[in-house]
């Protein structure tokens, strides 16, 4: 069931309704509906795997409530590894076995030793790594004595099942959203329009922005060999949009239906396409993960203290983790080794926390610069992109190579729906509303909203492809 499907458009104004003029009276009954409705909705992708997730939201509970109340720190530190060996072990081998087998196998077939690897033929659980990390940085966080167990087993299901951010986030935290399920949630009208309002506004980027990239970016991926450079370079730039819009699209319909619910999920994007450096980039897209890897993996191995040499090892092992958190294939490691690099130098000079503010621009030459930083950023990104849309390293190597030996720079055909110049227009249109709307919660409220909603929903109408029903990208991960 895919957010942008009819399916959905009907399974939310039922919850909906449910929630707000039946089981209103207490925030037990208000939970224990969106747990019904949770399941329900996970269990359309597969309910064989609806097991996976009540035993890992089980194990996380129980092991939570063991570690607080351990009284030594070996029965603690037993707790604890526990539920991280067990969750990390059910990632593996659904996510990575495949991955690490065929590695070996490669690896002695090269020095010529000959091997099958015996390969798993399972299908990898959607939203596993999301539901994954909900649990961990609880249990992480009680076994650092930052928070208390949760003795109420409905609340923390909901924690970590609750449909929006099931199956690709944001990633929540306990802190943030547990206390929100504590207390009963009360309607509130002017938000449940601001969540409207975000909801169509990520439905615009995807199925406007993101599905239409999508068609121009698979169609020069899948033939990139007879594709010249300025095809090529627009293949990257569709798919930079085409991922921007896919999954910022996603977090906007999360956060809006959650606000639906009377309920405030993290902030996932923050504009990252304006970032002026890659590690401002990072601060702005996927948050939750960027934040996740930084105080459960970077802070603990020393972060920005002791060495030069010991900083940049922590920055490579969390782009490397954040690589191949995205998926079990060389490209995503190379995609998170890009990254580190690109980060590198901003370490070296200590230059990574200069853009903290908003950026802005005026008709001056300091805006220049600001401007080039933009765009190189931007293109830099576009570069380790390729890595991530490629089947493998020699494809993302050789699109890369061919920008560069196919010097022509003419229009081709591609065969497909759309004009190429119509969809350049509408993300350059994109561009200037994404810029207007940086200091807001989002485009649609404020000023003409009623006729800006009536675009929104006509674009949809007029551009979207409901019969193709394109799944979101990140749902593979």
């Amino acid at each position: 069931m895919f957010f942008n499907s009819l399916s959905f458009a009907l399974f939310l104004p039922i919850v909906f309704v449910l929630y707000w003029f039946v089981f209103n009276k207490t925030k037990r009954y208000q939970n224990a509906l969106l747990i019904v409705a949770s399941y329900y909705f996970y269990s359309c992708w597969d309910w064989r795997f609806l097991f996976l997730l009540v035993f890992s939201t089980f194990l996380d509970y129980y092991t939570g409530i063991q570690i607080e109340k351990s009284k030594t720190a070996t029965a603690s530190k037993f707790w604890f590894w526990l539920s991280v060996i067990v969750n990390l072990g059910f990632l593996g081998v659904f996510k990575y076995y495949n991955f690490f087998a065929a590695s070996f196998s490669e690896l002695l077939n090269g020095v010529g030793l000959q091997s099958s690897p015996l390969l798993l033929n399972v299908v990898l659980p959607v939203g596993i790594s999301f539901y994954t990390f909900h649990g961990l940085s609880y249990v992480i966080d009680i076994y650092l004595k930052r928070i208390k167990a949760e003795k109420n087993f409905v609340d923390y299901s909901l924690f970590v099942s609750y449909f929006p951010l099931l199956v690709a986030g944001p990633i929540e935290r306990a802190t943030h959203l547990l206390p929100q399920l504590k207390v009963k949630r009360n309607f509130d009208f002017e938000k449940a329009k601001e969540g409207i309002y975000q909801m169509i506004w990520g439905l615009v980027k995807k199925v406007v922005i993101a599905d239409t990239c999508a068609t121009y970016a698979n169609a020069i991926f899948d033939n990139y060999t007879s594709m010249n450079s300025l095809s090529l370079i627009l293949g990257a730039v569709y798919f930079a949009f085409q991922i921007y819009g896919d999954f910022s699209g996603y977090s906007d319909m999360a956060l809006g239906m959650s606000k639906l619910f009377g309920l405030d999920l993290l902030k996932n994007f923050n504009f990252p396409y304006f970032s002026r450096d890659i590690a401002e980039f990072w601060r702005r897209w996927h948050i939750s993960l960027s934040s996740w890897f930084r105080d459960y993996v970077y802070i603990p191995l020393g972060g920005s203290r002791g060495t030069k040499l010991k900083q940049v090892r922590n920055v490579f092992a969390i782009f490397l983790l954040s690589g191949f958190w995205h998926g079990a294939n060389w490209t995503f490691i190379i995609w998170g080794f890009l990254n580190a690099a690109y980060f590198l130098p901003l370490l070296l000079t200590n230059k990574n926390r200069s853009n903290l503010d908003d950026v802005s621009l005026h008709w001056d030459i300091h805006s220049l610069k600001v401007f080039w930083s933009m765009f190189s950023t931007f293109l830099l990104t576009c570069v380790a992109w390729v890595f991530f849309r490629a089947k493998s390293i020699t494809e993302a190597v050789d699109y890369l190579q061919r920008i560069f030996t196919n010097q022509k720079f003419s229009s081709q055909y591609l065969d497909n729906e759309r004009y190429s110049y119509e969809l350049l227009l509408m993300i350059t249109v994109f561009i200037l509303v994404e810029w207007n709307s940086r200091t807001r919660i989002e485009p649609i409220s404020g000023k003409y909203s009623g006729l800006k909603l009536t675009l929104c929903l006509a674009a949809i109408i007029a551009l979207g492809t409901y019969s193709d029903y394109k799944e979101f990208i990140y749902f593979q991960f």
